[in-house]
């Protein structure tokens, strides 16, 4: 079969399996078989496709298990009905084989696979290959490590190997369609995915906010250059972490959604404010979802809010602080074994402990714009529809009010709505200042 696309490749894959499973039930119940050993029915050559299944074998570099293990945990997805060999029944006890494992839940009436149905697949009835073949659910496995698939915890009492053996939802969205998962807000996963449809021209910075914002940019092109080719992966930790700090409304946000526009990754929020729970624990659990799913994803991580979890700490006073500074050393540690790219935000960077800014590659200020970046903000922030009433003067709106990007854009929002409001397209000046002074209001000053 030629491996034009992704169906025919998993198409091939599933009758590799099946030609695999009727060898080794013929192994075990002593059948003609063609085969001496499961190993020897050859798996579809993936050499020259690039199909999203066959580049998750290639880049992981799976060997035969593996690869098996693989197809087997997508099978229930797939076609459940290749499993159904496993519900012959044992005639001398009149009940399914024990040695085949299985899962039973009451929505499905297929075949579900565990850790025993792995064993027997690999091993049979070889004790010795059994024991040797648990180490495919150790750790350091690449299906494994990566959290693509995962061995669940059997019931109090129950053997190790009678969990079940199932894939991560985003790698099996992934591997079905071929397209990556969009990641959606939930307690299982308290991170909300933000895009852009605005423009590097419309991001208003001064040049060296920019051009360390450009480090960025390079490290997501380069990075892997420099720590695959130039072998510098033992000198250097993977991924690379970022703080922005500064006030509200000077474009953090808007900066990181705009770099995963630029270099195609998602970028996805996370509002520390929201995540950190008062119950211990509860926040690291939270947050490790996040680094779970997104491993080995090319996302860009934003922490918004960073300080309400990694601000100063004060003096340990009883259990509970004890506990809150071992759950911020555990999640500084996932920052900085993350291999993409993390940026964390703050108001201000003395709210954060000096210990966790040096883990950091680049700490950049968003300083509040000066008069010609208002300026800028100004005439370029209202709509082409629009046209301003001869009475404003947006270069002296400009000198006289300091703004963030964010506050005039909100200005312009209300004066844009009232002469809306008008049935008209003028914007009238009287409008602005009522703005202005609205936005003034809510930092508590006045004009």
């Amino acid at each position: 079969m030629a491996l034009t696309d992704h169906k025919t490749i998993l198409t091939a894959e599933l009758e590799w399996f099946t030609e695999v499973l009727e060898t080794r039930m013929k192994l075990y119940f002593g059948h003609d078989c063609d085969y001496d050993e499961i190993g020897e029915v050859a798996p579809p050559d993936l050499t020259n496709n690039e199909e999203p299944y066959a580049l998750l074998v290639k880049n992981l570099d799976l060997n035969f298990e593996q690869r098996l293990l693989l197809i087997l945990a997508l099978l229930p997805h797939l076609q459940p009905q290749l499993l159904d060999p496993f519900f012959v029944k044992n005639s001398t006890y009149d009940r399914e084989f024990t040695e085949f494992g299985g899962y039973k839940v009451k929505s499905h009436s297929g075949f579900l696979p565990t850790g025993e149905t792995v064993l027997f697949l690999f091993a049979g009835d070889d004790l010795a290959r059994r024991l040797s073949y648990q180490h495919l659910f150790d750790r350091d496995q690449p299906l494994i490590k990566h959290r693509i698939l995962s061995l669940g915890a059997p019931e109090h009492g129950e053997p190790p190997m009678s969990g079940l053996l199932t894939i991560s939802e985003s790698y099996l969205h992934y591997l079905l369609t071929g397209q990556e998962q969009k990641m959606s807000f939930s307690i299982d996963f308290p991170a909300q995915l933000i895009t852009t449809e605005m423009d590097w021209d419309d991001l208003v910075l001064e040049r060296s906010t920019r051009d360390q914002i450009d480090e960025i940019l390079v490290w997501i092109e380069h990075g892997d250059t420099l720590l695959h080719d130039w072998n510098m992966r033992r000198k250097i930790k993977p991924g690379y972490r970022s703080l922005f700090y500064g006030p509200p409304g000077t474009g953090k946000t808007l900066t990181a959604t705009l770099l995963g526009k630029a270099t195609s990754r998602d970028v996805y929020r996370i509002d520390l404010s929201k995540v950190v729970s008062k119950y211990i624990g509860e926040t690291e659990k939270n947050l490790s979802k996040v680094f779970d799913l997104a491993e080995n994803k090319h996302w860009i991580l934003f922490f918004d809010e960073a300080d309400a979890l990694f601000g100063k700490r004060t003096n340990v006073s009883n259990s509970h602080d004890r506990y809150a500074n071992q759950e911020v050393s555990y999640l500084l540690q996932r920052i900085e074994d993350f291999p993409g790219v993390v940026i964390l935000a703050s108001n201000m960077r003395s709210n954060l402990d000096e210990a966790f800014t040096r883990r950091f590659q680049s700490i950049i200020l968003f300083p509040m714009p000066a008069h010609n970046e208002r300026l800028q903000l100004w005439r370029q922030g209202f709509s082409e529809y629009s046209t301003l009433d001869k009475a404003i003067d947006l270069e002296r709106i400009a000198r006289n009010h300091e703004m963030s990007g964010g506050s005039v854009m909100n200005v312009i929002r209300y004066s844009s709505l009232m002469a809306l409001k008008r049935k008209s397209q003028l914007i009238q000046l009287e409008d602005l200042e009522i703005g202005i002074k609205k936005e003034f209001q809510k930092e508590g000053k006045t004009i």
